[in-house]
Order: C-alpha cells, then sequence, then structure tokens
C-alpha cells in the first residue's frame, strides 16, 4: 500500500530494528503486549447518526445522512447501503487531498464488504414504496488523525452511527395511494435502523519469524511484513476476511480467529454501552423539553380573557366620553406650589360630593395632569348623567 510504503520511508533503520526486536521479546514499542488493544472511546454528537472514536492515537469521526431515491432494477424492495471515505492531508502527509488513493479505496471495500455481505443491516426495511421509492444510507467517513489501524478505528465508528441514526417516518397518502408524505420528528418519531448483528474489525500484523500483533500503531504498519483483518459478530460468525502481504501458516490463522473472537464480544459490549447511554440522555432531553412546554401553557387563556374584558369595558367608557366631550367645562385651579402648576376637571356633580363619583382632580409638582385611559376609576354612568346636568 502506498501509505505504508510512504511511512516506512520516513523512518530510519535503527527504528525498524529496534520495533522487530521489542517485538520479538513480546514487548511494544507503546508498551503494550503483542495482544492487547488500545484504549477505546466512543462519543457521539448532537445530532442522531454521527459518531467520534478513538482507538489510541487514531480518530475518525463518522456521519450518517438518507435520502429517498429509485431502487435498483435488480432489488426493487430493498433499499442501498453505501461506505464513503475522506483521507485528509491533515491526517497523514501521504494522504493527498482529492481523489481517493488506494488505502482509501481499500478501508472502504473492507467495511462495506463486512456490513453489506454480512447482512447485517436489513436492507429490505429500507423500501417505502415497492419498485418507487426507497431509502439511500450513505455512511461519510472523515480520517481525523492517523496514527494506524485505521480498519478497526472506521468499522466501530460506522457502526456506532449506524446504531444512533434515526430516519424520518413516511406515510402514503394521495388519491391513488402512491404519494409519499415525509413527516417531521415534531408530528412523528423517526424510525431507527433494524441492525441484525455488529460485525467487528479485528485486524493483525505480521513480523518476520511469525511474530503476530494485534492492533498494530503507525510504526509497527511500516515494519510489518502483512496483515490481515477478520470481520466477526459477538456469537463468533466470521463475516469477511482480508489479507494482504505475505503467506500465513493455517495454525496461525486459526489463533488470530480465537483471538479475533473474544475481542469482538468485548467491543460489541463496548459499542453497546455506548449507544444505551446515548440513547437515555436523548430520551431526557426530550422528557424535560415536552415538560418545559406544558407548564407555560397553564391558565395563560384565562389571563388572556380577562384583560380582553377589561381592555373592552374601558374602551367603551373612552368612546362614551368623546361624545360630550364639548360640553364640559374646564376649571383652572388657583393653587399654585412654587413655579408648578396643574390643570383640573371637575364637573357639576363632583362638585358637592367629596367622594368623587366623576372625574377626579389629579395634581402634579412639574408637569400637567394627564388623564389615564386605563384607570379603572371611573364611572361611565355618572359620566353620562353630568354632561345631561351641564347641558
Amino acid at each position: 500500500m502506498d501509505q505504508r510504503l510512504a511511512s516506512a520511508s520516513r523512518m530510519s533503520i535503527n527504528e525498524k530494528k529496534f520495533i522487530e526486536a521489542a517485538l520479538a521479546s513480546d514487548l511494544r514499542v507503546d508498551g503494550r503486549r503483542p495482544f492487547d488493544y488500545r484504549r477505546l472511546t466512543i462519543k457521539f454528537g448532537r445530532r442522531d447518526g454521527s459518531s467520534e472514536v478513538h482507538l489510541g492515537q487514531t480518530h475518525v469521526m463518522c456521519h450518517v445522512t438518507s435520502q429517498l431515491v429509485e431502487p435498483y432494477r435488480d432489488k426493487l424492495n430493498e433499499g442501498t447501503l453505501s461506505i464513503f471515505t475522506e483521507f485528509s492531508p491533515m491526517a497523514d502527509p501521504s494522504f493527498e487531498s482529492g481523489r481517493p488513493g488506494e488505502y482509501a479505496v481499500e478501508l472502504g471495500r473492507i467495511i462495506d464488504r463486512g456490513l453489506r455481505e454480512s447482512r447485517a443491516v436489513d436492507t429490505e426495511s429500507l423500501s417505502v414504496l415497492s419498485g418507487k421509492f426507497v431509502w439511500f444510507i450513505r455512511v461519510d467517513l472523515h480520517i481525523l488523525d492517523n496514527r494506524g489501524n485505521l480498519v478497526d478505528a472506521a468499522n466501530i465508528a460506522a457502526l456506532a452511527a449506524l446504531l444512533t441514526f434515526r430516519m424520518p417516518d413516511c406515510s402514503l397518502g394521495g388519491e391513488d395511494g402512491q404519494k409519499v408524505i415525509i413527516h417531521p420528528p415534531e408530528v412523528k418519531e423517526p424510525l431507527c435502523l433494524r441492525i441484525h448483528h455488529l460485525p467487528i474489525a479485528i485486524s493483525f500484523a505480521f513480523f518476520g519469524d511469525g511474530i503476530v500483533a494485534i492492533d498494530p500503531s503507525h510504526d509497527e504498519e511500516a515494519v510489518m511484513g502483512g496483515r490481515m483483518t477478520m470481520t466477526l459478530n459477538a456469537n463468533g460468525d466470521v463475516c469477511a476476511v482480508q489479507k494482504s502481504g505475505g503467506g500465513v501458516l493455517p495454525s496461525t490463522i486459526m489463533q488470530c480467529l480465537r483471538i479475533a473472537s473474544v475481542k469482538a464480544s468485548d467491543i460489541t459490549n463496548k459499542i453497546k454501552d455506548s449507544v444505551v447511554a446515548y440513547n437515555t440522555e436523548r430520551a431526557l432531553k426530550k422528557i424535560k423539553r415536552c415538560s418545559s412546554i406544558v407548564a407555560v401553557d397553564v391558565s395563560v387563556p384565562d389571563i388572556k380573557m380577562e384583560d380582553y374584558q377589561s381592555q373592552s369595558t374601558i374602551q367603551q367608557g373612552v368612546g362614551e366620553f368623546s361624545v360630550g366631550h364639548d360640553s364640559l367645562k374646564l376649571k383652572k385651579d388657583e393653587s399654585y406650589s412654587g413655579k408648578s402648576h396643574c390643570l383640573g376637571e371637575k364637573t357639576a356633580k363632583s362638585q358637592n360630593e367629596d367622594t368623587g363619583k366623576g372625574l377626579n382632580v389629579k395634581k402634579c409638582s412639574k408637569a400637567p395632569s394627564t388623564w389615564d385611559t386605563y384607570s379603572k376609576g371611573i364611572d361611565s354612568e355618572a359620566l353620562m348623567a353630568s354632561l345631561v346636568l351641564s347641558g
């Protein structure tokens, strides 16, 4: 592979001999044993169908999307699943931007073979309208940092993203029942993919004198003489095998199968635990969002109705007052306080009554008084009586 040759060209002869001597002593440069895996960390994004995997210092991100398309002629009742890889020069200097290289194509084929040919994803459940519309599932793998064993890291990222992906719910409508209606998440809960099992990719590196190591690092990939990737599920079923490099004895292959079966079971449990934690957190967020909406709507209609009735009463009083406003006689208050003065309005009835069932005289210190149209102290009946008496 071009990537492995480029990495080997950057290493000195002494570095290569040191790595091989360490492996011959059942030790590795990073302190692991020959069959020890690096630390695995799985994270999820804010949106469904996005995952981020750290395998040691190897960093891979995956994002799953869906689209309604026409099915293939030979599979009218089945959807499609495709794997796309993106290698950035930021991840490794040997990667070139633009057209995918040989290593990128091989990586996509290994993961695609493990998922599609093992029937891990139920493609028949992706059919919406037989022969016309099916779901196309696109898996995009982005390599952010290459520190060895990209196949295993990308495979775990793809599985984690597929397990948390949800596609919109659809129904058929129209006059002929052939119109596909896609419901938003607010109307109907999106649907999860039907995944029968989890094919886990386990990679082995072969060195001289029959030395085998699992999960090779970036430096070990530059020294290894061959590579084999086995894809198995938790039940020990072999889904796919990819071999490159020199020959391997049958006894060595059987040994790798036994080790890969144990590692696949451990990684499967790791993925499932992470997905369960993600789904639990997602459900809690949904409950909090729904409960807050219900709390806001309590007793709102009653308050709005009371406001509307009070405003209509005030507007009615203002309308009655405006009919006879020409008949009102304004009297100026002769009392002043310093330079400030204020105007008062009195009717014939309000002069004799101290309690003030008409318009009240308001005193201000610096500005003229203004009549508050929203004041509840106005008695419309008394106002009309005063207008009749004055007229």
